[in-house]
């Protein structure tokens, strides 16, 4: 598949595909979008799916409630690798009075080499690459070599509610060798990029209530415990001000010499985005380390009096909305445990501390030694013509541990997306250059998959 290249065609058809799913508001966050849901998986992925010889099954979500799901399988024979695969067709709020670029969130609109729209980077660009590439093999040859089962579900941008269960309860159905899918950003717009896991994460929050209603800074101030200066205190003694994490439970092991092998070289970051902080973080570590390697605390919010008003009293209460990301090694249960003794023995007693928001996401990684490593970056190196980019974990988070951990399949990611995309922004986008050559990596992972079993790995 490395010599075929994609013509202009194949983009005017992912263009026109695009188009009609961007314009599907998917808002899974907005109950009134709950058809909208139900509608992507039966007008838009199902009938590629069937025309690609798919067996389609709708599986209800085993939490009550939440969004659907779709289960597809293209089996070729028992013999054969089975690879599993994944997307989500749900998107986050259109946020639809903030677009500039395009006339609305769900126009997919074409300028300076960038399609516009909601959901094209996040996810549905991404996944109707690999469908599409996927059709493109199986055109070509007639069939693909290879065994298939697609998961999409339409509730991961509500935390993937009912995923895991999900895995645990059809896990035979599940079965395969080898995981393969695409979501999250490249390294950077011109760097192919695998990564092999993802940082988990936790959102917790304090909240320090001293009293009823405010009181006169004039009258009172010297003589009543003002709960933003306390909170801002409590904060400080869990990460200080370089943000250097200062609770030693929270803290991950040193970095793996495989991880720190892999990171080597590489350099977070791209035109148009953010300038890094170059004395944040813990020290020691590269900013590569430092974001794929190592945890990080962040403060979310901070609520303290009326910040768009304030008054000349004493407010009775503060609030901060707390979140870790987190690497592989460190059991995220022990964490509350561990920040409510920490604060306990730091003289924060009356602060308050709870878990917030969905589940906890947690870490995973596959080994960067694992053959199947090997087997994908020689395959992009082939199909492009460049060195890879290889990270052992993204720096955000996805329900990989559904896949890692609870069906025990080694994981490779193959990003289209890039950092600068404005994902879950106003003017979502994606370069034309990222989907062009997806499509490319794409079908060359799938050809060299359906031409053998890759060496050093073990068929089921």
């Amino acid at each position: 598949m490395h010599t075929s290249l994609v013509e202009t065609s194949d983009l005017a058809t992912l263009q026109r595909t695009l188009t009609r799913r961007v314009a599907i508001p998917t808002e899974s966050q907005n109950r009134e979008r709950a058809p909208e849901l139900r509608r992507y998986l039966d007008e838009e992925l199902r009938p590629e799916l069937e025309a690609m010889g798919f067996v389609c099954e709708d599986w209800p979500n085993p939490v009550d409630g939440a969004p659907p799901m779709l289960f597809a399988e293209r089996h070729e024979a028992s013999a054969l690798p089975t690879v599993l695969m994944y997307g989500h067709g749900d998107v986050v709020p259109g946020d639809d009075s903030k677009w500039r670029k395009a006339a609305s969130p769900w126009t997919l609109e074409a300028k300076d080499g960038r399609w516009y729209g909601r959901g094209v980077a996040d996810n549905k660009g991404q996944h109707s690459v690999n469908l599409q590439a996927l059709g493109q093999v199986l055109q070509s040859r007639g069939r693909l070599g290879f065994n298939v089962k697609w998961l999409f579900e339409m509730g991961e941008e509500v935390g993937s509610p009912g995923l895991k269960m999900q895995c645990e309860l059809r896990a035979a159905q599940l079965a395969a060798d080898v995981f393969i899918a695409s979501d999250g950003p490249r390294l950077s717009q011109q760097q192919p990029t695998l990564f092999l896991g993802s940082r988990g994460v936790m959102n917790f929050d304090l909240e320090l209530d001293l009293r009823d209603g405010a009181h006169h800074s004039g009258n009172w101030g010297g003589l009543l415990a003002n709960p933003g200066v306390q909170l801002a205190a409590a904060i400080h003694s869990i990460v200080d001000a370089r943000g250097v994490i200062r609770v030693e439970a929270l803290r991950p092991p040193p970095v793996p010499a495989a991880v720190r092998e892999a990171l080597a070289g590489v350099q977070p970051g791209e035109p148009g985005g953010p300038a890094i902080d170059a004395d944040w973080g813990e020290p020691g570590l590269t900013p590569a380390e430092r974001v794929f390697g190592w945890n990080s605390i962040e403060v979310l919010a901070f609520k303290c009096g009326n910040p768009d008003k304030p008054v000349n009293a004493i407010p009775p209460k503060a609030v901060a909305q707390m979140q870790i990301r987190f690497v592989v090694g460190r059991d995220p249960a022990t964490f509350l445990p561990a920040l409510r003794e920490h604060l306990d023995a730091q003289g924060f007693e009356r602060v308050q501390l709870r878990q917030a928001g969905a589940e906890i996401m947690a870490a995973t990684r596959l080994d960067p030694d694992s053959p199947w490593v090997r087997w994908a970056l020689a395959s992009m190196r082939e199909t492009t013509g460049v060195e890879p980019v290889l990270l052992p974990n993204l720096g955000g988070s996805l329900p990989n541990d559904c896949f890692a951990e609870v069906l025990g399949l080694p994981t490779l990611w193959v990003p289209h997306s890039v950092p600068t995309c404005a994902q879950h922004a106003p003017d979502e986008h994606l370069p034309v250059f990222t989907l062009e050559q997806g499509l490319k990596i794409m079908a060359g992972l799938f050809g060299d998959l359906g031409q053998g079993w890759p060496s050093g790995t073990q068929q089921r």
